[in-house]
């Protein structure tokens, strides 16, 4: 058998219930005899005396051998009582004081005994006793207080509260004693009460308790004079304002529940502008609640923005460096700045306002960033830039403005890293105040103590929009020696000569830059020089720019933009169009192209990559000229280079790493085939031919294209035509 409990299938309650009870009767009555207490019937006195006497002597003796066991005495005390013998029963009571005089189950025992046998003088005569010895002990004075008011010695009993109230007892007593006085009417005696039990223990509970009580009394002058001493308790240090809260919350709603609207307001107004707003939450809430239900769209809001300021304040509490949040909390107020204003608030609730957006940007700027990395410096800065933009835009403060710029600056470790943004804004906030001495000189130390592109830039368009192009020269210069390798630095330099029509130096300015050995991106600078020339109509010099940058670098790319070049007709040189400019249509002519020329180029381009051996530029070049002889040459010239595009073949080698055959693929150039084997050429010429005829032939074969190894898609075409190739 297993372990397992049987399982019960029928789960409705059976028809006759068995209670404990039962059971417990039963097992009485079912008891055998000879387990049963045996039955004494007594007769007469005398046989009563000598139970009683036997009975004692057993009592004594099990009080002699545990004398300490306070249930031995309490066995024996109500067994006297039990016989009526009241005497014999306080005399052990009285001998087991003296063994315990702390017990309380004792004292409340023996008092129980004298209540039982109304012997009410000896409780009260106990009670006194009890309380005298044991004062701390709050069960024996409920015990005597209902005693008293049981026997209806309401005097008695306000007596007896009166002595327990002297030993300051926890709040339940103090709350027994006023209801006391609420059951038989005596609310002056309890508003007496509530004020000795504040003096005792001035807990915000406590004071809030006495304001509903007057409150209920319908006495609203002592409730509100109850609260108002509540917060004069409190005052001004930061931990009692804290512990006000709830004197704050119930002062307010009460007023909410007399209709008096303004005043509530006012009061949840002056708590919150008391309390730090971090611990204010619960305060908060309730003022939100309040303005949802009374206010208007202008308070509510207001609201809200408290409730904002409590959780931010929350998340810097765990995180001060966490700009974004910074942020966040100053548009908040600036935004709350800017709704005042336009609501036309008071001069005070302005400066209110602007104080509050101050101490939130001082908070944050406070926050600086630890170590010297850049990274953590990027977020930093921008909360200095909006700062003075606030005081440049919002506030007019132009002297305070200037100073954060300053302070920004100088906080900056500008020997390890710099934000040109930071210099640039300084610099443009001077020219807005139209002090551009001091705008310059702000660029002009940024540029000697930091040098930096954007600095550069930045300086270059200030004065560029300023006209002062003589400064920008200068500028570019400065820029130069402390970066001669930045091309688009040497083209912008050109550029604004060439605006001015300085031709001539924005020709020395290029032939400066490309001379420049260390140069990043040179090919720019060549395009824009030669973009130059092409502009100006001075085909010839282009051309010789042209031939300098090919002996330079060779590249495929620069021989065919000078083989289109060659092609395109350009507009006529500057002196033409300013010798004729009473003619109307000599702007509109052109110095038509040479395809002549471009075919040459072309040629020299393919003879010098074929030199060189470079494949994949030759189809580069193949492909360009064909679609030019497509545009400007006739069907012949088509054909011609048509029939110098490669063969694709496939060529099977040993790796020499793995010892296994691979496959690559292969350009077979016509010209090169002829010089080097011309019969093998011929031959993969005459297979490419088969194959492209049996294609033809063939129903569902697909057409074989022969393009250059630049256009090649990788489906089944170009497998087949790779399979049916010669291999070497």
């Amino acid at each position: 058998m297993d372990g397992r409990a049987p399982r019960i299938k029928n789960r409705a309650p059976a028809a006759i219930q068995i209670t404990a009870e039962q059971l417990l009767r039963e097992a009485q009555e079912r008891q055998e005899s000879a387990f049963r207490a045996p039955k004494q019937r007594v007769e007469d006195f005398e046989e009563l005396n000598e139970y009683r006497g036997r009975k004692r002597k057993e009592f004594e003796e099990r009080i002699r051998r545990t004398r300490g066991s306070i249930k031995e005495w309490l066995q024996y005390a109500n067994w006297e009582a039990s016989q009526n013998e009241f005497a014999r029963s306080r005399s052990v009571y009285e001998r087991a004081l003296d063994v315990d005089p702390r017990s309380i189950q004792l004292w409340l025992s023996y008092t129980e005994m004298e209540l039982k046998n109304r012997n009410v003088q000896h409780s009260r005569n106990l009670f006194d006793r009890a309380v005298t010895l044991l004062p701390r002990v709050d069960q024996l004075w409920y015990k005597y207080v209902y005693l008293e008011e049981l026997l209806q010695n309401v005097a008695g009993a306000r007596q007896v509260f009166e002595r327990w109230m002297k030993w300051e007892p926890d709040d339940k007593a103090w709350q027994a004693f006023i209801k006391m006085e609420e059951r038989y009417g005596e609310l002056d005696r309890a508003s007496t009460i509530y004020e000795r039990w504040v003096a005792v223990r001035p807990e915000p509970r406590v004071w809030v308790k006495w304001g509903k009580f007057e409150e209920e009394r319908q006495r609203l002058d002592k409730a509100r004079e109850v609260f108002q001493t509540a917060l004069d308790f409190f005052g001004d240090d930061e931990e009692q304002v804290e512990k006000a809260q709830a004197v704050f919350s119930a002062f307010a709603k009460m007023e909410t529940r007399l209709k008096e609207f303004e005043r509530a307001r006012v009061i949840y107004k002056f708590a919150l502008a008391r309390i730090p707003r971090s611990k204010s939450a619960g305060l908060y809430a309730s003022y939100t609640k309040f303005e949802k239900q009374f206010g208007t769209r202008t308070t509510l809001e207001s609201t809200v923005l408290g409730k904002r300021r409590i959780q931010y304040e929350e998340e810097l509490s765990h995180d001060g460096r966490n700009y974004d949040v910074w942020f966040d909390y100053a548009r908040l107020e600036e935004g709350a700045f800017r709704d005042l204003r336009g609501e036309g608030a008071t001069t005070d609730e302005e400066e209110t306002a602007m104080g509050r957006v101050r101490e939130v940007y001082e908070r944050a700027v406070a926050q600086v960033p630890p170590g010297g990395e850049k990274r953590h410096w990027r977020r930093y800065i921008y909360l200095w830039l909006d700062y003075a933009l606030f005081e440049e835009i919002e506030t007019k403060d132009y002297a305070r403005a200037r100073q954060i710029y300053q302070t920004a600056i100088s906080l900056v470790p500008h020997k390890i890293f710099t934000f040109a943004k930071l210099w640039i804004m300084f610099a443009k906030f001077e020219i807005r105040r139209l002090d551009l001495p001091a705008a310059r000189k702000i660029m002009g130390t940024a540029i000697g103590m930091c040098p930096k592109e954007k600095l550069f830039k930045g300086y270059i368009e200030l004065e560029t929009d300023l006209r002062e192009f003589d400064r920008v020269r200068k500028l570019y210069e400065k820029y130069l020696e402390f970066d001669p390798a930045n091309s688009s630095a040497w083209i912008r330099y050109a550029e604004i000569e060439s605006q001015l029509e300085d031709f001539a130096r924005t020709r020395a300015i290029f032939e400066l830059g490309i001379s420049q050995s260390p140069l990043s991106m040179p090919e720019l600078l060549w395009k824009a020089y030669v973009d130059f020339e092409i502009e100006e109509g001075e085909r010839e010099t282009a051309r010789s720019l042209y031939e300098r940058l090919i002996s330079l670098s060779g590249h495929v790319k620069v021989w065919i933009s000078y083989a289109l070049f060659e092609a395109e007709p350009i507009a006529l040189p500057r002196a033409m169009r300013e010798d004729d400019e009473e003619d109307e249509d000599v702007e509109q002519k052109m110095v038509p192209g040479d395809p002549d020329r471009a075919r040459q180029v072309f040629d020299r381009a393919y003879k010098e990559m074929k030199s060189k051996g470079l494949k994949d530029e030759r189809v580069a070049l193949l492909e360009v000229w064909k679609t030019f002889e497509e545009t400007h040459g006739t069907a012949d010239d088509v054909a011609k280079v048509q029939g110098m595009m490669p063969i694709v073949s496939k060529k099977r080698h040993v790796d020499q790493e793995t010892g296994q055959m691979v496959e690559d693929w292969e350009l077979v150039f016509a010209d090169d085939e002829r010089e080097n084997n011309p019969t093998s050429f011929k031959f993969l010429q005459m297979a490419h031919a088969w194959k492209t005829n049996q294609n033809k032939s063939g129903n569902d074969a697909k057409p074989i294209s022969f393009a250059p190894a630049s256009n090649r898609k990788d489906d089944d075409a170009t497998s087949d035509m790779a399979s049916s190739d010669g291999e070497h």
